[in-house]
């Protein structure tokens, strides 16, 4: 089977309201009505893991990862590492994250970040987890500690990746996966299309991080791992091969990230209907895999 995965999703912040889906189960439906047959969903504090996970545990296919993201740190307070740490034991729970630092929204919180990442780094070493990195506004601080705190050893992401070609060949040469969101379809990412064009097949993959960035064509409404289809589809057409190629190297690259073999997926809790909305009929009538 060929697999298509969204590597990077926000499941615990869709809000199941207006035209978009209504339940977590009709999400996943959707999704895998495109064929995308697996998600990661990731929680940005303790305690937004444990929403998320009541959310998600019925579904089969729906892998998970916690960490304190940068943007969170008051609403995360004195988390500490035997908190996260505990998160981290889940079976389904492949990486810690996301993590990282933002100085985009928050430069005003610039030392505590550099602390939580740091710290974070540290435990992500010490539990054997890859990291899901997210960085803004913040190349050298986040490379520097990446490499003071020996981010190699675990490995991990840069998602949603939308900085300039020298961090990514820095992010690149520590042995760290780079992920594309919708951002690559915007029309004024040339810097990210500069990325893409750069970083080899093997060392991509690629996310909604819904409910935010959806792709072209659906810009304006609330993304959801279905849409990951129009990333998939932009990106193999900019690289040259097509869509299934590059779904089978994504997943694979996905395996290879976060230490874990894909199956096929029960439906087990998902409903079977055709509960298609917005301009996914359009890919439907592709088929898949093409």
């Amino acid at each position: 089977m060929c697999f298509l995965v969204d590597s990077h999703c926000h499941l615990a912040s869709l809000t199941f309201e207006g035209k978009g889906p209504k339940s977590v189960g009709e999400v996943i439906a959707r999704a895998r009505a495109c064929g995308v047959t697996h998600m990661l969903s990731v929680a940005c504090t303790i305690e937004d893991y444990g929403t998320m996970m009541n959310l998600i545990k019925p579904f089969d296919g729906i892998y998970n990862a916690c960490g304190i993201h940068p943007l969170n740190l008051e609403e995360a307070g004195a988390w500490t590492e035997e908190q996260l740490a505990a998160c981290l034991t889940d079976e389904k729970c492949l990486a810690l994250g996301e993590t990282g630092l933002d100085y985009f929204y928050a430069a005003e919180s610039r030392e505590a970040q550099l602390d939580s990442f740091a710290r974070q780094i540290d435990l992500a070493c010490q539990v054997k987890k890859p990291l899901i990195i997210h960085a803004r506004a913040a190349h050298h601080d986040t490379v520097e500690l990446m490499r003071s705190h020996n981010a190699r050893d675990c490995g991990g992401v840069m998602h949603c990746f939308c900085d300039e070609i020298e961090m990514a060949r820095e992010c690149l040469d520590l042995g760290f996966f780079i992920s594309f969101s919708g951002i690559a379809t915007f029309k004024a990412a040339d810097n990210v299309r500069e990325v893409l064009k750069y970083a080899p097949l093997d060392r991509i993959m690629v996310e909604t991080d819904c409910p935010y960035l959806a792709p072209v064509p659906v810009r304006g409404v609330d993304n959801e791992p279905a849409f990951v289809r129009y990333t998939l589809e932009f990106i193999a057409d900019f690289k040259g091969v097509s869509p299934k190629a590059l779904a089978q190297q994504t997943s694979a690259n996905f395996e290879q990230c976060f230490k874990v073999k894909l199956e096929t997926p029960a439906n087990t809790n998902v409903p079977e209907k055709d509960i298609s909305i917005y301009k996914l009929e359009k890919i439907y009538n592709k088929g898949w895999p093409y």
